[in-house]
C-alpha cells in the first residue's frame, strides 16, 4: 500500500511574546529549542523555566536532526491523510510533529528525518520532519 503525502491546511499558531522568537526562527529557516542556562538541559516544550532545575531559560539553535521514536498515519481524521509521529532530536528533547513529504506508508520507528516548514494560515512557518534520503 501507498500513502502518498499531501500538503493540508494548517491553523493559525499561538503567537505571544514567549512564542515570537521561536517563530521569528522558524521565518528564517531555523529551528530553535529551550537549553537551561543553569543545568544546561535542552527540553521541549519550551518554558521560562527549566522543567528539571527550575532555572532560567534560553533558546538555542537545534540541528533539526532526529529520528522517528513513534510514528501513526491518520487514514478517517478527515478527507487528507497524514502521519503524526514523536522525533527524538539529536539534542535529546522529543517533539510531536507531522511527516511529510513521503510515503506514508514507508515510515519506520528509527528512521532518520530532518526538519523542514510548512506555512500555517498566517503564515507562519511550523516545523515538520521529512525523511532523509538514503
Amino acid at each position: 500500500m501507498t500513502t502518498t503525502y499531501q500538503d493540508r491546511p494548517l491553523g493559525s499558531a499561538v503567537h505571544d511574546d514567549a512564542t515570537e522568537p521561536f517563530f521569528a526562527a522558524t521565518a528564517a529557516g531555523s529551528l530553535r529549542i529551550k537549553v537551561c542556562i543553569s543545568c544546561r538541559k535542552p527540553h521541549w516544550y519550551p518554558r521560562a523555566l527549566c522543567p528539571y532545575c527550575l532555572g532560567d531559560t534560553e533558546w538555542r539553535e537545534a540541528t533539526g536532526k532526529g529520528g522517528i521514536y513513534s510514528v501513526s498515519v491518520t487514514r478517517r481524521a478527515g478527507p487528507i491523510p497524514y502521519a503524526i509521529a514523536y522525533v527524538r532530536l539529536d539534542e535529546g528533547v522529543t517533539m510531536l510533529s507531522n511527516i511529510v513529504d513521503c510515503d506514508l506508508d514507508s515510515l519506520r520507528i528509527g528512521q532518520r528525518v530532518h526538519v523542514v516548514f510548512k506555512p500555517a494560515e498566517d503564515k507562519a512557518m511550523i516545523p515538520m520532519f521529512a525523511p532523509d534520503q538514503g
